[in-house]
């Protein structure tokens, strides 16, 4: 038989009014924080932001070209990210803060502040764990704008210089070295039938190829011993010159002033070569720093419409 004095657990847990209504009494034990809420709003935040990053790096695919004149130019295709970027945070923040506030617990006999400042929280927490869940997922992506960044710093800090001496620097039959070694062993037409002189004995052709190898190697290492970016020594001309005369035919002047005209012409090509190098260094460091000061622009976009979707999905669950 049933105690007529004991409460009931609904009784328990609510108070009676004198009309015999019940209502929900607060206790101290109960958490301020409803973390389902937030971890169901953050979940439908990362899932929205992943699937709209998607449909963004499609449409922005579709509508690049690697052909000139078609598609969208590169400051076109940025802008739309920066947008893309901006709207994602907004739609995908805006569910998870608003579902954080909705499915949060009914909090009574809290004051109206309270509730407000406790579901901005609820809002800002969902998009904190969702902000965290779509970084581990796009690790890679975040890990290559910042280490582009880095990377294209230290190129313009020091590797320009290296990586167009490089491409100049190759004295093999496809390097850029090579071709202006060859240009300097070129015989005019009046020259053409002439025989090339020779200060030692008569050579056979193939011992005459393999000192012809030997000599564009010495030429080609005495181009590239220097920076590129210096005079060629007065005794380098020389000797290189005599050896543009006997193979050639010219005069030792008129060998020397192809030496030096040659030798001009490469260091031209290497410091356009290095201008353009440091140019798309900083030009990628520049993207870089931009991509990553926009990123940061539309996440505290996102914290700011996620804690404000919360306290509107607080009030009407209140309601």
């Amino acid at each position: 038989m049933a105690n007529p004095g004991a409460l009931s657990l609904e009784q328990a847990a609510y108070g009676r009014v004198p009309g015999g209504n019940l209502i929900e009494r607060s206790t101290g034990t109960m958490s301020a924080v409803s973390w389902g809420a937030i971890a169901a709003g953050a979940a439908a935040a990362a899932a929205l932001s992943l699937i709209l990053l998607i449909l963004g790096l499609g449409l922005g695919l579709s509508s690049v070209s690697p052909w000139s004149h078609a598609g969208v130019g590169a400051a076109t295709l940025g802008i739309s990210t920066i947008v893309w970027l901006t709207v994602t945070q907004l739609l995908a923040s805006g569910m998870g803060g608003y579902l954080a506030g909705r499915l949060r617990t009914k909090w009574t006999e809290v004051h109206p502040d309270e509730v407000f400042f406790r579901d901005t929280a609820h809002g800002f927490l969902a998009w904190a764990v969702a902000s965290l869940a779509t970084a581990a997922m796009l690790s890679s992506v975040i890990g290559s704008i910042v280490g582009g960044g880095i990377q294209a710093g230290s190129t313009v800090a020091a590797g320009a210089a290296t990586t167009a001496t490089a491409g100049m620097a190759k004295d093999d039959e496809s390097g850029s070295m090579a071709y202006f070694v060859d240009s300097l062993f070129r015989r005019d037409a009046a020259q053409a039938g002439m025989p090339a002189t020779t200060n030692g004995p008569f050579v056979g052709s193939a011992d005459q190829e393999r000192s012809s190898v030997r000599e564009a190697a010495e030429i080609g290492r005495i181009f590239t011993n220097l920076s590129l970016t210096e005079p060629l020594p007065v005794d380098d001309v020389r000797h290189v010159g005599q050896l543009i005369a006997q193979r050639t035919g010219l005069s030792q002047a008129d060998a020397e002033k192809r030496v030096t005209d040659t030798y001009a012409r490469a260091q031209a090509q290497f410091l356009e070569a290095e201008t353009a190098t440091r140019e798309a260094a900083d030009a990628a460091r520049k993207a870089s720093a931009y991509t990553a000061l926009w990123i940061f622009i539309s996440l505290l976009i996102g914290a700011f419409v996620a804690s404000l979707a919360a306290t509107v999905g607080g009030r009407q669950r209140d309601t």
